[in-house]
């Protein structure tokens, strides 16, 4: 006579024993038959034991957790106030089993993309930009610069050609102009015509800025723009002016 064999399935944790028991016995999550489950989980166990199974510590914990679940679900309780004891444990294997569904579609996908190959994208060269409509002329630079110059003259010491003979001429540095001009400058930003040149105190600063303007606008270094009777300047990118004045 053959001797019988059994054999006894095994699971990664206690909340998936769980989950198959419940399939088996065909009952809802938050509705389980604690008693009925419990046994057939402590008959699992001892299963295991027989067999020289190792038995994880988590199954055992899971098999006092469903014992105090038995004892609370015996007491009397008012259900209007008091919490399912079950629900806890409820919730855990839903989670449980979410994440095992998630689990096993990205298995089943995982090999989705492995013949997919995309193409890099191509760097498109953009176009320089264009500013050649700009809405100025010189001349209206020319009546800016000249009220500037008149309003520095009404604030200024008397002119330098009254001590002729006196003390040699103001000597203007355009770098030290450029470093005044960028300093007044925001990248992008409009800033009217008289506030680049606040801070200048004498004619000679004031043209020799007016002159490093112009270049720094033949350069594309900053743009003009006129909005009814006020001049704006905008710098559009930044540069060295190297041409002295």
């Amino acid at each position: 006579m053959e001797p019988l064999s059994f054999h006894v399935e095994v699971f990664e944790g206690p909340l998936e024993l769980l989950l198959h028991l419940l399939k088996k016995n065909k009952v809802n999550i938050y509705d389980i038959p604690i008693e009925k489950i419990t046994a057939q989980y402590l008959d699992y166990l001892d299963k295991m034991r027989a067999f020289d199974m190792e038995l994880s510590s988590e199954f055992l914990v899971m098999a006092s957790e469903l014992l105090y679940i038995k004892s609370q679900m015996l007491l009397p309780r008012h259900e209007e106030e008091e919490e399912d004891p079950r629900k806890d444990l409820a919730d855990r294997l839903l989670a449980y089993e979410r994440m095992k569904q998630t689990a096993a579609y990205l298995q089943e996908h995982e090999e989705d993309g492995r013949f997919l190959f995309f193409k890099e994208p191509d760097e498109i060269a953009q176009a320089a930009p264009d500013y050649s409509d700009q809405t100025f002329d010189v001349e209206q630079l020319l009546a800016a610069l000249s009220d500037i110059l008149i309003k520095t003259e009404r604030k200024a010491p008397p002119p330098k050609t009254s001590f002729v003979g006196i003390g040699g001429h103001e000597q203007v540095s355009s770098k030290s102009c450029v470093n005044h001009i960028k300093s007044r400058l925001t990248m992008g930003k409009r800033v009217p015509f008289h506030q680049v040149f606040s801070g200048l105190d004498s004619r000679p600063k004031i043209v020799v800025s007016f002159l490093v303007i112009l270049e720094m606008i033949r350069l594309h270094y900053v743009t003009a723009e006129v909005r009814g009777r006020q001049v704006y300047l905008k710098q559009i990118k930044d540069g060295e002016i190297v041409h002295e004045f």
